[in-house]
């Protein structure tokens, strides 16, 4: 078990600090009000007990007899301090109708004045209790008259005083104070667990960060919000966007936040994505088509229910799709051909070591003429980056040890260099599906070229199983695939440059063989509110 200690450094330290000094302060206080009441207390008390002393001394005849004669008596002195000894009091004084004393403690102050000023009421017949300065000191008196005459009450002679010193009343306090100190020192310490325990569980829902560090985090989540290219904004459980990136401003005219989501995007706010983690949706925002990714808050606390949302204009993604496709097919090429010249390199050299010379030369020469073969069918294929993906795509092919095929007869005119982007990407999605489609097991792969005055056709044919019944009816929906997640976007991409062009893609089987047919216009017609998409041409 982990011993307790108070934290003495960090933002927990602080807030135990700040936390213990307020509650010092306010014990502090409260101890101050509680000693005036004591004290009131006190003194409420102790003139209850003079004014019943003084009352019983006043009822008795030796006093009355010496009040109304005016005449100091030994005896009486020493009976009524023998009382006072007995109520605890610090003096009884009893004086005569002129003030003077006739019985006090102590000798010398017999026979004067009485001090104090508080002598009319009671010789006006009234008792009272008072706080005065008398020749002893400050003290709480209850004074009451001596009364004499053949009815009670009918006559003032004199006036008793019994009085209790201040330091008594400041004792009854210090022992009532006492008695509270074990509630006083409970409350402390109570307070002081009270709180490390806060400032720990504090501490722990800020992560364990301190002030200056919330704050640097603060600074790099604005600069990370404002390099990011795709729009990012927060929602909370009641549909509020409570943060949007400068991007997501822009693109949903935020100009501030917070601001209901379902009035700057109602098809979002419709689907109400905070429940579940959703990606690569297509909506609408203002007629343009984007993709979004939605990313549920569980953490509980202010944010629970609700959302991170990133979305992108889908012509962006496509873009950068086929970016990274051309890179992908490059680096495919570049591996297949150094595969393939290792392989051949390496027969050539066992040949030659073996000292057969002729079989090296005729390996050679079947090289050449298979590359001289091929190089004869794309002749009249005038588009140089559609050659060079399709020479890539053949030594894929022999790495797999599938046969990939030209059909003969293939052309292609130097007018649609234009289009080089979609083409390439068409015939390099579809010849990897087909490759795909093989799965390791030989088999042929054939791309058929042909231009008429209709515009191109493109076709792709492997000897594969084909596309799966539960995908055939979503073949061109972005994410459908049966090969898991994360496939299914290579025909999606293809179909919207395809159609961006006023062209067509279509799947069929023929002859127990898998067909990509791809369509396209002329380059100088466009189909009717079609769009361009050459990104990048």
């Amino acid at each position: 078990m982990t011993a307790f200690r108070l934290p003495r450094s960090g933002l927990q330290g602080r807030l135990v600090r700040w936390h213990l000094l307020v509650l010092c302060g306010m014990t502090a206080l409260l101890l101050g009000v509680q000693t005036l009441h004591l004290y009131g207390e006190a003194r409420d008390r102790l003139g209850e007990r003079a004014m019943t002393t003084s009352r019983i001394v006043a009822t008795l005849p030796e006093v009355v007899r010496a009040a109304e004669a005016g005449n100091q008596d030994a005896a009486l002195n020493a009976e009524v301090n023998a009382m006072r000894v007995q109520a605890e009091a610090d003096f009884i004084v009893v004086g005569d109708r002129r003030g003077i004393r006739l019985v006090h403690p102590l000798q010398d102050r017999l026979g004067k004045p009485m001090e104090g000023g508080d002598n009319d009421e009671p010789l006006s017949g009234r008792e009272v209790i008072s706080v005065a300065r008398g020749s002893l000191g400050v003290s709480v008196r209850g004074k009451v008259p001596i009364w004499t005459g053949a009815q009670p009450g009918t006559q003032v002679v004199g006036v008793v005083s019994t009085g209790y010193l201040m330091p008594q009343a400041w004792h009854l306090v210090g022992e009532a104070l006492v008695s509270l100190l074990p509630w006083i020192l409970l409350a402390l310490g109570l307070g002081t667990l009270g709180a490390v325990w806060a400032a720990r569980r504090l501490r722990a829902e800020i992560l364990n960060l301190e002030p200056e560090e919330i704050a640097a985090l603060a600074r790099q989540q604005r600069a990370v919000l404002a390099a990011l290219r795709e729009g990012v904004i927060a929602v909370d459980r009641g549909g509020q966007i409570t943060l949007a990136s400068a991007r997501a401003a822009d693109m949903l005219l935020v100009p501030s936040t917070p601001v209901p989501l379902a009035r700057v995007w109602p098809e979002l706010a419709d689907l109400s994505p905070g429940h579940a983690r959703q990606q690569n949706l297509e909506l609408q925002l203002r007629g343009q088509p984007y993709l979004v990714n939605v990313e549920p808050l569980d953490g509980g606390g202010l944010d629970g229910g609700g959302f991170i949302v990133g979305f992108r204009n889908r012509a962006e993604v496509l873009a950068l799709a086929d970016e990274l496709t051309h890179a992908r097919g490059f680096v495919d090429v570049l591996r297949a051909q150094t595969h393939e010249y290792q392989n051949r390199l390496h027969v050539l050299s066992g040949l030659l070591q073996l000292g057969r010379h002729e079989e090296a030369l005729r390996v050679l020469n079947a090289e050449i003429r298979a590359d001289a073969e091929f190089r004869q069918l794309l002749r009249d294929v005038q588009v140089p980056r559609l050659v060079a993906l399709l020479a890539g795509k053949r030594e894929r092919a022999q790495e797999l040890g599938i046969d990939f095929q030209v059909a003969e007869g293939s052309m292609l005119s130097p007018v649609w260099e234009r289009h080089a982007d979609t083409l390439v990407t068409a015939v390099g999605n579809l010849t990897e599906n087909a490759f795909e489609a093989l799965a390791g097991q030989p088999g042929v792969v054939t791309v058929l070229i042909g231009e008429d005055p209709d515009g191109v056709q493109v076709e792709v044919e492997d000897t594969g199983p084909g596309v799966a019944p539960n995908v055939q009816e979503r073949l061109y929906t972005r994410g459908a695939s049966s090969k898991g997640e994360g496939r299914g976007y290579g025909l999606a991409g293809v179909q919207a440059r395809v159609q961006a062009l006023g062209g067509q893609l279509r799947y069929v089987r023929r002859s127990g063989r898998t067909v990509f047919q791809v369509s396209l216009p002329p380059p100088t017609s466009r189909a009717p509110g079609a769009a361009p998409l050459e990104v990048g041409a």
